[in-house]
């Protein structure tokens, strides 16, 4: 698990380093737009009277459910 503070190393599928600034810059504010909704989410569950441990399975089951509409490119730059 990635502290929330800490930068994430965004790997293509080869394993080496997304290196490109924009790229990263791009995917860390995907991140942290991601990280913010699901926190308020969270948050808005509690106050309603929802389950914690039920809401953070739900996210997962959520994450885990989404298919990737365009398939990994191992030569992008």
């Amino acid at each position: 698990m990635t502290d929330s503070s800490s930068p994430i190393t965004w790997r293509k599928p080869d394993g080496s380093v997304v290196s490109c600034f924009e790229k990263v810059k791009v995917l860390n504010e995907n991140y942290t737009e991601l990280r913010e909704l699901l926190q308020d989410s969270l948050d808005d569950a509690l106050l309603m009277g929802c389950s914690e441990a039920q809401v953070r399975e739900a996210f997962r089951q959520l994450i885990d459910s989404i298919q990737a509409s365009v398939s990994e490119d191992p030569d992008a730059i």
